[in-house]
């Protein structure tokens, strides 16, 4: 994303405690013939164009739960899950790290039991109160890589993008939360009109992609494929 709030330097968009497991835990990867793996969080660092004006961003490996799923439904030769931080975003984690105010056990401060990272929450603004200082842009997609139908290299990038501005106006919310939100809410909507019929525990992976694509776009945001460059894909 590109997303500011206006009179704070670092005021994450969803929950410390959320920010801290997914980025500082080891991420996890996946890949054909290795299976899942942990690397070093941050890992891989890329700087990607991101779409409608967003532009730039570092990028980095994070722990979330897609690794896990997609390679049990998908055929890939490799999974894994970034976030578009920036650097300066990651810089600030790296040093909660150093300082170690990530850490959960209590320490004595002058005879009161303080969880570092309690401490850490509870000197950051609420990210429920932020939506009206933020400005920008949040983009959520897949990109994927490798043969298409024909046996050629093919790149795309596949997209959802909410303006913070129109997420506060259309539904009181800002960007990250609805982005977030909006996704279990169309589930629902699938399983209750038994359009998704899950069976025990499924993920989103196991049903058919356009009943969801379709009501995502009846929520008033839409989503888009842009190619991308196909060098480095082996035939």
């Amino acid at each position: 994303s590109n997303l500011t709030v206006e009179g704070h330097n670092f005021a994450p968009s969803f929950s410390i405690w959320t920010t801290i497991e997914e980025c500082l835990n080891p991420p996890l990867v996946w890949e054909d013939g290795r299976g899942w793996f942990t690397t070093e969080p941050f890992s891989e660092i890329e700087t990607f164009d991101f779409p409608e004006g967003i532009g730039p961003v570092e990028c980095v490996n994070v722990e979330h739960e897609e690794v896990v799923l997609i390679p049990q439904k998908v055929d890939a030769k490799k999974v894994n899950f970034k976030y578009g931080l920036g650097a300066s975003f990651i810089t600030t984690l790296k040093t909660i790290h150093m300082l170690g105010m990530d850490r959960k056990e209590h320490v004595d401060v002058q005879g009161v039991s303080v969880s570092p990272r309690d401490l850490l929450a509870a000197s950051l603004p609420d990210p429920a109160t932020l939506g009206e200082r933020m400005r920008g842009k949040t983009c959520a997609g897949a990109l994927v890589k490798g043969l298409n139908k024909e046996g050629k290299p093919y790149a795309c990038y596949m997209y959802n993008v909410v303006d913070n501005a129109w997420s506060m106006a259309e539904y009181g919310d800002q960007a990250v939360v609805w982005q977030t939100a909006v996704n279990p809410v169309i589930a629902m909507e699938l399983i209750d009109k038994g359009i998704w019929q899950p069976e025990g525990v499924n993920g989103p992976e196991w049903f058919a992609p356009k009943p969801f694509l379709d009501l995502l776009e009846s929520y008033g945001t839409s989503w888009t494929i842009r190619d991308e460059d196909t060098a480095g894909i082996e035939i």
